[in-house]
């Protein structure tokens, strides 16, 4: 199978039901990469890349949108942020892990949903806080999203280590009046698919093999992106506003600076001369 990074918006025609497949393979492993997430942790963190990347993809204007699920389980923090062009990243924190297989709300444990929007046109962010209702990530999506769209909505989420799938279905207000039986038609047939199948198979196949009878427009792809770019200018400025006596207790203390940024799974290391450059006058301009 070719390689996937895509979101494919579609809308079934004859029923007035929107939905979206997103598909990551390079890009989930990119942001994967030299982890040491144990499975379970990464399947979670999967999951959540492919249900932020289908929500995030909504964005009409210059923006982020930020997801956190905390909890009080051995997986305490899934945190996912993606913005209007697709470009994706991500971590999760957890603690020792149980023996044996557990489920979702054990791993969780009691918390919340948490969104952050950000987008150019507001004066400040907006935030919204949900209880974690549901037993799964696709369960605690569908319930945040029926609630704050008022449209019924089903989520088929999946995620290994070469692949996180998800799959959007939601219900226009028009539907009923298209085919009294459509939604209910089409939540059978998503119900025959299993997670092994949605990570074996392209998109396009996969949406005609589970609903064979459809009529479905599929619209054009959109590629998203693990997008985690060094910001060296973001760190002088924290440094610069920390203080020139702050930063020199620090260096005397451990010889150096390190600043972690752990969403992006960097280290920035400031030595003596680097730190002193910081806050050196700039040099005259000569004319």
């Amino acid at each position: 199978m070719p390689s996937l990074n895509h979101i494919h918006p579609f809308l079934f025609e004859h029923l007035d039901i929107r939905g979206a497949i997103v598909s990551l393979d390079s890009t989930w492993r990119s942001l994967l990469a030299r982890r040491g997430y144990p499975a379970p942790v990464a399947n979670l963190l999967g999951e959540m890349s492919a249900v932020t990347t289908l929500i995030a993809a909504n964005l009409k204007q210059a923006g982020r949108m930020t997801f956190q699920l905390r909890g009080e389980g051995p997986v305490n923090l899934l945190l996912l942020d993606c913005d209007e062009q697709l470009r994706l990243r991500g971590m999760a924190h957890w603690q020792a892990m149980p023996q044996g297989e557990q489920s979702t709300p054990e791993l969780l444990g009691h918390g919340q949903l948490a969104l952050t929007l950000d987008t150019a046109g507001m004066k400040q962010p907006y935030q919204s806080l949900v209880p974690l209702v549901g037993d799964s990530v696709a369960a605690i999506f569908e319930h945040y999203l029926t609630q704050s769209e008022q449209q019924p909505t089903r989520l088929l989420l999946a995620a290994g280590p070469e692949r996180a799938v998800g799959l959007f279905l939601q219900k226009l207000p028009t539907a009923d009046t298209r085919d009294s039986d459509g939604w209910n038609r089409i939540q059978h047939l998503l119900a025959t698919l299993r997670p092994a199948e949605m990570l074996g198979q392209a998109p396009e196949d996969l949406l005609r093999r589970v609903f064979p009878a459809e009529d479905i427009r599929v619209f054009d792809a959109r590629p998203v992106t693990h997008h985690c770019p060094e910001d060296w200018e973001k760190v002088q400025n924290m440094l610069r506003a920390l203080g020139r006596s702050e930063c020199d207790a620090i260096l005397r203390e451990k010889g150096e600076i390190v600043i972690r940024d752990d969403i992006c799974n960097h280290d920035y290391r400031l030595d003596g001369p680097a730190v002193a450059a910081l806050f050196e006058p700039p040099s005259p301009t000569l004319h």
